[in-house]
């Protein structure tokens, strides 16, 4: 693909955002108290994420590869269980980093060990695809699984169900022994035999899963002569996990939806045969794209000609359109609006800011949060616990108790059916993909559950002025003109001169359009720190700072203009001064305005109970102004960024503090910080790969909605680990006793999994 001839050439590849900071991210790190225990997250592209991986397992050899598999059946802890202890023992395996909610292995391994390893995760009954090319791990959409296979899947479970209740009716009508059994064993079959198939696997490894469990109490039933039973548990038990599957699905396609947001084809400018369709994935840099009023559009890139407004509350959450034309950077999964927009490609499909948001939620994943942390430590020992509890149960009664071999061996059965904690270990990660999906399309990209969850116990939140609470580029706010100065003139050579000076108090003037007559001037000259000079009608103007001006001789007695200069200045304006040879003969006073949504921002975190702390590099009056505007009484200017860091440990000392900067100058206080938020985070990979919470917009209402979104998902954790154990418990307490069968625990296990994943799904609709 080529230029359009006529088309002048662009080149973004170092595009980038030019605040009024010196940014600098290089050395930035994350020392949070417990990080140490998380794994290393990416929220990049498969080749960054490669690196990363085998950065961290680089101990195990310097020549290391990274296969990443989807494998279908791989949604429960129970399978990443029988895939560690098979590939863990392996020499050619360096690490493994699993990835449940998508279904995604990443395997760090020796070089030719590729189809060793797919052969042996095939050998567990399970059907690994292989992700390769760009963008293969950005969703978790698999073709293993076709609509074909589900349905028959359905048909097979659904003619089991009906069997095994036509085996309890016959058995319940004294029908002839044989008829019952020949429809239970044909409903086991039916409806068991993967269960069987994976429970067998599973015990060759030594692992008491779900499947092994379950295959011992049906086998037990059928031995104590429960043929019904054993069928009716089967089946309810194999409907049950298709059910779940499938209720898993809906969590994992809030992710896919994420990425679904771009279209399958954009139409791209190809000299010889001019706009054809091409997927994301082919398109090159800098390559020309058209995007046709009211479509989506692919790629990121930067406007070359053509004029709309563009809805980008797919990625930021704006509720109104953004208006874009030659310059501006568009996102793809954004919608153009009633104008054709033609563009540059500045990023590769998987390196778009789409793309890299999906990564970043998918990656998140793995970044655990404490709650999520605890449930899986506590099901590691909760499951040999219940099996050995349930051993005792069938032994220890008839051995010393005088009970019924039969009657203490069908209670350990359905302790078995209950023991597995699928219900209690899904009841986190769901929840936070839920969280953390809805945040994404609000425009907050949280990097982890850790950082959501702790945000609610976040009581102290430090925040840069430039750039956070402030626009981050200066404006005209007011101009004095003496009384002896021709308005008109004056105006328009202040105009003439900031218009040629890139300074951005000069360029706060020029966009101020303060005259619209054009003069000739000329002998421009630029003097480095004081600002700029030329020449009109033999007549030398200088615009600039007053030092300069007072150094060239200025005469300054006018009253008037010392009481204007005073009442900005406390304002926290900055001043640009017009001398003419002789004295000054104007003003102007510049500041940064407070952005439109902090006031109630703030006063949002104020009801949340958060204390808000102003740090700022900038000069006492500028600060103080802000402060004043947003009623922060706690404030420090002219701080450097060690100083911020040292006011920020100070404020950690009395609780948990998070900070919100600009993502870049910001850095060692953002590092440090309890949770860090990055602003001004569109298009800028820095502020993606550093903070813990990157605002994609620079909207400061996210601030309040990020901690609100944090009481909630705790709130949904509460509840569902509450659930699954309260519904366990029960039931140990009802087997215990004799009260429950084997088919009522079936479904007390995984409509216990199902309660819990449609609790944590109520997230996405908030």
């Amino acid at each position: 693909m080529t230029r359009l001839p006529h088309e002048h050439s662009h080149d973004h590849s170092n595009h980038e955002h030019n605040h009024d900071h010196n940014h600098d991210h290089s050395n930035h790190e994350h020392n949070h108290s417990d990080r140490a225990e998380q794994q290393p997250t990416s929220c990049c592209a498969p080749s960054d994420l490669t690196a990363s991986a085998v950065e961290k397992f680089a101990g195990a050899g310097d020549n290391q590869q990274q296969t990443i598999l989807r494998i279908e059946q791989m949604d429960c802890p129970n399978e990443e269980a029988l895939l560690r202890k098979a590939l863990t023992p392996r020499a050619e395996v360096a690490g493994l980093e699993f990835n449940l909610m998508q279904r995604q292995l990443s395997v760090v391994h020796q070089p030719g060990f590729r189809d060793a390893l797919i052969k042996i995760v095939s050998s567990l009954g399970m059907s690994p695809e292989l992700l390769e090319g760009k963008g293969a791990a950005l969703s978790s959409r698999s073709s293993v699984e076709t609509k074909p296979s589900w349905l028959a899947a359905w048909g097979r479970i659904s003619a089991g169900v009906g069997l095994a209740l036509a085996a309890e009716v016959a058995a319940w009508a004294s029908a002839p022994f044989w008829l019952v059994v020949t429809m239970s064993i044909a409903a086991i079959l039916l409806s068991g035999l993967s269960v069987y198939r994976k429970g067998w696997i599973a015990i060759r490894y030594l692992d008491l899963n779900i499947n092994a469990l379950m295959s011992i109490a049906v086998t037990g039933a059928v031995l104590l002569g429960e043929w019904p039973e054993a069928a009716m548990v089967m089946s309810l038990f194999s409907l049950a996990e298709i059910i779940e599957a499938r209720s898993l699905d809906r969590a994992r396609q809030a992710v896919d939806s994420l990425l679904a947001l771009a279209p399958e084809t954009v139409e791209v400018w190809d000299d010889a045969n001019g706009w054809v369709a091409a997927h994301p994935s082919e398109v090159a840099l800098n390559t020309l794209v058209r995007v046709v009023p009211g479509g989506r559009l692919g790629l990121d890139g930067v406007v070359e000609t053509g004029q709309s407004a563009v809805n980008q509350a797919s990625i930021t959450g704006e509720s109104l359109p953004v208006s874009k034309g030659a310059g501006d950077s568009v996102f793809a999964g954004t919608i153009n609006g009633m104008g054709e927009l033609q563009y540059r490609v500045s990023s590769a499909y998987d390196q778009s800011l789409l793309a890299r948001i999906t990564y970043a939620v998918q990656d998140a994943q793995q970044n655990k949060a404490p709650v999520q942390r605890f449930v899986d430590k506590f099901s590691r020992i909760y499951t040999p616990i219940v099996v050995l509890f349930a051993i005792a149960i069938a032994v220890v009664p008839p051995l010393f108790m005088g009970g019924v071999w039969a009657d203490w061996l069908y209670r350990a059965l359905v302790l078995l059916v209950i023991a597995c904690p699928c219900a209690l270990v899904i009841s986190t990660p769901v929840a936070v993909v839920s969280a953390l999906t809805y945040a994404a399309r609000q425009g907050l990209l949280v990097k982890g559950g850790a950082y959501l969850e702790k945000l609610r116990q976040v009581r102290n939140l430090m925040v840069d002025k430039t750039g956070t609470l402030t626009e981050g580029r200066p404006v005209l706010r007011d101009h004095f003109i003496r009384e002896d100065a021709e308005p008109s003139t004056t105006l328009a050579v202040a105009h003439a001169l900031a218009s040629l000076s890139d300074h951005p108090a000069s360029q706060a003037l020029a966009e101020a359009k303060l005259s619209d007559e054009r003069l000739a001037m000329v002998g421009f000259e630029a003097i480095p720190g004081k600002g700029v000079q030329a020449v009109l009608v033999e007549k030398t103007y200088s615009l600039g700072s007053r030092a300069w001006a007072e150094a060239q001789g200025a005469v300054d007695n006018s009253t008037a203009l010392q009481a204007w200069e005073e009442r900005w200045q406390s304002e926290g304006a900055s001043f640009v001064f017009l001398y003419d040879g002789k004295q000054i003969v104007a003003a102007f006073a510049i500041s940064d305005p407070v952005k439109a949504g902090a006031p109630a921002a703030l006063q949002a975190l104020k009801q949340l109970g958060v204390n808000v702390y102003l740090a700022s590099g900038d000069n006492p009056y500028a600060v103080g102004s802000v402060a004043n505007t947003l009623g922060i009484t706690q404030y420090q200017a002219e701080m450097l960024p060690e100083q911020k860091l040292a006011w920020l440990q100070q404020l950690q000392q009395q609780a948990p503090t998070a900070m919100v900067g600009d993502g870049i100058n910001d850095a060692p206080a953002l590092a440090k910080a309890d949770v860090g938020f990055a602003m001004g985070a569109m298009g800028s990979d820095i502020a993606i790969e550093t903070a813990d919470i990157a605002i994609l917009n620079d909207d400061l209402a996210k601030l309040p909605a990020s901690w609100k979104l944090s009481q909630e998902l705790h709130k949904v954790l509460v509840q569902n680990i509450t659930a699954a154990l309260a519904i366990k418990a029960v039931f140990l307490v009802l087997a215990l006793f004799g009260n429950a069968a084997m088919w009522m625990a079936v479904l007390a296990d995984v409509g216990a999994s199902l309660l819990v994943i449609m609790n944590s799904l109520r997230i996405l609709k908030k």
